[in-house]
């Protein structure tokens, strides 16, 4: 098959990853896999290097970006428009809010028409935002889903906060988990990198270190964190919060701690690269994941292949993995369920230890590679077969 992916971006995030181990995952298995994307541009660094020697074509877009820009968007959407009647695909699969509209218009229009797939990593409308604002990107998901053969999701909760939204209803919704393909979370790492780790931060071999993966974004949660450790940390001389991810608040958060007197208590390893991921965690007791809008955070499996409890919030899809017997879920903004939950943690080592290790068993074989290239591979085909017969 010819396939087309489509995101607007390749910064570092679970999107991004997700498209590239599926770009290659279908490549090795023979099919003609050409992904475009738009420039990795912001402070969340990029992926775009690892595109490089892969057995499928990159193509950038230089007009395509996050931001609402009339003009740029109608410029991606023309070159989309033509590269789409050059390339010919059986299939164009995209990825992202600006990518999913663009280029599943742009697909819609082309002759002879492929079969248009978008994935849900994430909702564009959320509750944190203007009600206009909501309201527009809801009407066009709606008109998206029209030029849409099939949905799949990262979570089952994508696809009804989807559905009660009015969007696709007459469309199949799929969930496939997003794949973790760094192979650190399928294998202890060496105690000896572990303690080197920790001794780099200053963190002491006896603390109890709660990370945080995640962008220092607005939305994120770090807030609820600090707030946290702020009634925490008296009552746990040994515990300590690691922040990692680079992003436009980290100025305002580390003043922010430095003016509650924590400044002690907290690290920051700003932007690492994916294949430090495990290491970060295994570094780690507990993943502490506070995100108030999250289609299934990669953190939370990658947390529990390394054996290691989640506290988090109680929304999309995380209760589709974090239970009462691999963690704890919270209500969203709950300052004190989390408080309690992290103290509960803190307090008690065979409980993380217990958690840790039935989250490992709870997940076993649901992020595999080559399961998730596997599934998008069968509805490819279930999709495409009466066009790829008549050829």
């Amino acid at each position: 098959m010819r396939i087309v992916h489509i995101i607007t971006r390749l910064i570092i995030g679970g999107a991004q990853e997700n498209t590239l181990i599926t770009c290659e995952g279908l490549a090795k298995a023979g099919h003609e896999v050409t992904l475009v994307t738009g420039p990795a541009l912001g402070p969340e660094g990029q992926l775009l290097d690892r595109t490089k020697a892969q057995p499928y074509r990159t193509i950038v877009l230089p007009q395509m970006r996050r931001q609402i820009s009339p003009w740029r968007d109608a410029v991606a959407y023309i070159q989309l428009c033509r590269l789409l009647r050059s390339l010919r695909p059986h299939i164009v699969h995209s990825h992202s809010a600006k990518a999913g509209i663009l280029g599943r218009l742009a697909a819609f229009r082309t002759s002879p028409r492929p079969c248009i797939i978008h994935t849900i990593h994430g909702l564009p409308f959320h509750p944190y935002q203007p009600c206009w604002l909501n309201w527009l990107y809801i009407w066009l998901e709606r008109r998206a889903a029209r030029w849409t053969d099939a949905f799949i999701t990262v979570a089952d909760a994508m696809a009804r906060q989807s559905r009660q939204a009015g969007i696709g209803l007459d469309k199949p919704y799929i969930t496939i988990y997003s794949a973790i393909a760094e192979e650190g979370f399928y294998r202890q790492v060496p105690q000896g990198q572990v303690l080197q780790f920790r001794r780099s931060l200053g963190i002491p071999q006896d603390a109890v270190v709660l990370v945080t993966v995640a962008r220092l974004f607005a939305l994120k949660g770090h807030d609820f964190i600090i707030q946290s450790a702020q009634a925490l940390a008296p009552r746990f001389p040994h515990a300590m919060w690691l922040f990692v991810g680079d992003g436009n608040l980290a100025g305002y958060y580390k003043r922010l701690i430095d003016r509650l007197g924590l400044s002690d208590r907290f690290r920051f390893t700003g932007l690492l690269p994916p294949s430090e991921i495990p290491l970060v965690i295994q570094a780690s007791d507990i993943l502490v994941h506070c995100s108030l809008r999250e289609g299934l955070a990669r953190a939370i499996p990658q947390a529990m292949l390394c054996r290691r409890p989640v506290v988090a919030f109680d929304l999309d899809g995380t209760a589709e993995m974090v239970g009462p017997q691999t963690g704890r879920l919270v209500r969203p903004g709950d300052l004190q369920g989390l408080t309690a939950a992290c103290a509960e943690l803190i307090a008690d080592p065979g409980l993380r230890v217990q958690l840790g290790q039935q989250g490992w068993v709870r997940i076993q074989g649901l992020f595999e590679p080559g399961l998730m290239v596997s599934r998008i591979e069968t509805v490819y085909k279930q999709l495409a077969g009466p066009i790829l017969a008549c050829q």
